[in-house]
């Protein structure tokens, strides 16, 4: 279970391409410079991921975000504020990512159809994160061994804006993450004053431990997400992943046939958890940090996410090589 101690951050604003809306024969038709075609609610979601095996994944989420009716970031906090949830992931491959859209998406949903998040006419967000660790990956390693009192540390950009979150992660004991972060402007680092001392902070309140020492970047991750939401359930979701380890060089890139879905509910269960159940997917043990690590660092004792990681990523030694920030190659 999640627990968000901050109203959900407003994910980045368009700078461009914003969709203009039409009836036509009765249908609703989303139309975006930036595609340059139509896609009709309720069936564009098939059309984008449905029967295309190894079709790019970005690609197939950009699709089926413009295809599903919209829903602004005010709805989103009236009807799923969520701070309090629970998070299960799954890798689902892009046929049956189209199918749990399909279902999720039609009028007759019980309940009522999930909608796409957007902002300012933007549906399809690019994220970056950068993860900080101490030189033995003490955060890694708490998170390997299960213990209580363990936390994550990253910076967020939003690419589209460029605006930017300090945030810390902590595990409560009942098995719930409490999510404390901090807007970063202008020259903020992660790493400087203010940061330090919001992280003493909340560490000392938490669990009575000072800041580990030795804190530098070890990990950063790049991805584009939709959102899908319904009264009380958000669907997050996640293609073109990569994960990089910004003390090695080496970076691995998801699959592009699989897209990271993430359930966040109030429950233990929600309407996309059983949509995926009957497509016959199953939660994975697989988190970006941690996942990413796993596959980047063969020899890291990481047993509990190799499955996932290996799935996600394919068997050690398949990294890529750096052409600059955001962009890899074999």
């Amino acid at each position: 279970m999640t627990t968000v101690r901050t109203p959900l951050a407003p994910p980045p604003t368009a700078t461009g391409g914003i969709a203009d809306t039409c009836r036509a024969g009765g249908l609703r038709v989303v139309t975006d410079a930036r595609h340059g075609a139509g896609l009709r609610a309720g069936t564009g979601a098939r059309r984008a991921a449905g029967g295309r095996a190894g079709t790019d994944a970005r690609q197939v989420v950009t699709d089926t975000a413009y295809a599903v009716a919209p829903v602004s970031l005010a709805a989103v906090n009236e009807r799923s504020a969520l701070l309090a949830r629970f998070d299960r992931s799954y890798l689902v491959p892009v046929e049956a990512f189209s199918r749990m859209v399909e279902r999720l998406t039609d009028p007759r949903h019980p309940g009522g159809a999930f909608r796409a998040l957007s902002v300012d006419g933007r549906r399809a967000f690019r994220y970056h994160s950068v993860y900080y660790d101490t030189p033995g990956l003490r955060s890694f390693d708490d998170h390997r061994r299960g213990r209580r009192c363990r936390f994550k540390i990253r910076e967020r950009v939003y690419e589209d804006t460029g605006e930017r979150q300090f945030e810390i992660k902590l595990k409560g004991g009942r098995g719930d993450t409490v999510k404390h972060r901090r807007p970063l402007t202008g020259r903020d680092s992660p790493l400087g004053a203010n940061c330090r001392a919001f992280l003493a902070e909340t560490l000392r309140h938490a669990y009575g431990i000072d800041v580990p020492d030795g804190l530098s970047p070890s990990l950063s991750t790049d991805y584009l997400r939709m959102t899908l939401v319904a009264d009380g359930e958000r669907v997050t979701c996640d293609a073109g992943l990569v994960c990089a380890d910004l003390r090695t060089g080496r970076a691995v890139r998801c699959d592009q046939a699989l897209v990271l879905v993430e359930v966040k509910t109030a429950g233990h269960l929600g309407a996309a958890d059983r949509v995926l159940h009957a497509c016959g997917m199953r939660p994975a043990v697989f988190t970006k940090y941690c996942g990413g690590l796993a596959a980047l660092r063969p020899s890291a004792p990481a047993n509990r996410w190799r499955r996932a990681a290996t799935r996600a990523f394919g068997p050690p030694g398949g990294v890529l090589k750096p052409e600059g920030r955001n962009s890899w190659s074999r």
